[in-house]
């Protein structure tokens, strides 16, 4: 069967998550009904990163496998024109060889987390950003997150519900800059764990606060313990921005 690779953006906001449930609507449930309508059969599609419920994506990669050869044009736009007014659009696709795997052949996952700081609250970007009125030191918070880099044990950062193995994972970059009333929180990494980006921006914003140090910080996740950490951040401001691939 053909193997198409497909670049996706979408509005997390009126959903479950990616991942296909029973207690409401997912991306992966539009994108599958838009496949069963172009070919006839229902198809499983699988994704480079399943963001939870109310999470946005600029770059989420998906792969799926067709009955038929269709050019990658007419893919891209029978699951545009089928997937019809809901918040999801397939950017790019492609052919691909049998071997790509959207999830287990991505070497890298890049988030970015948006914090609009001004007294005003959103009127456009509602659900898009995480609103903060209060005064927020970006650069004191960029300064704390570089303690986060590296290889360690995340488990301060880490859901209670998480399914991974183990906590040790490694971030390679976690920074802050300010955006005009914006202040955007990048993350990379190979993987991570369930709400590990969430619960550190959480912990961030204390310190752009000034209620929490740089030290401090070193200390939650040395403690290894989600009760040391700071609060876990809405969803509405988190955005999966791109997965890399080896070429």
């Amino acid at each position: 069967m053909p193997r198409y690779r497909l670049l996706v953006e979408y509005d997390g906001s009126p959903f479950v998550g990616w991942q296909r449930q029973d207690n409401g609507p997912s991306v992966q449930g539009v994108l599958e009904a838009a496949v069963e309508k172009l070919c006839g059969h229902r198809i499983n599609i699988y994704a480079a990163g399943r963001t939870d419920a109310g999470v946005h994506a600029t770059g989420q990669v998906a792969h799926v496998d067709l009955p038929k050869d269709y050019p990658a044009e007419t893919v891209r736009a029978a699951l545009n024109y089928h997937v019809g007014s809901k918040p999801v659009a397939v950017v790019e696709a492609e052919a691909v060889g049998d071997d790509f795997h959207a999830r287990f052949s991505a070497t890298g996952r890049r988030y970015l987390y948006r914090i609009l700081n001004r007294r005003a609250p959103p009127a456009l970007e509602r659900h898009r950003v995480l609103w903060l009125p209060m005064d927020l030191d970006a650069e004191a918070m960029h300064a704390a997150a570089q303690r986060l880099i590296g290889h360690h044990d995340f488990s301060t950062f880490r859901a209670r519900d998480c399914q991974a193995q183990s906590p040790m994972k490694t971030l390679d970059v976690l920074s802050v800059a300010r955006m005009g009333d914006e202040i955007h929180v990048v993350a990379e990494a190979r993987s991570f764990l369930h709400h590990q980006v969430r619960n550190m921006v959480g912990t961030l914003q204390l310190v752009g606060r000034g209620s929490w140090t740089a030290d401090r910080m070193s200390e939650a996740l040395d403690a290894r313990d989600r009760k040391a950490g700071g609060p876990t951040a809405k969803p509405d401001g988190l955005y999966l921005t791109g997965v890399r691939y080896e070429e």
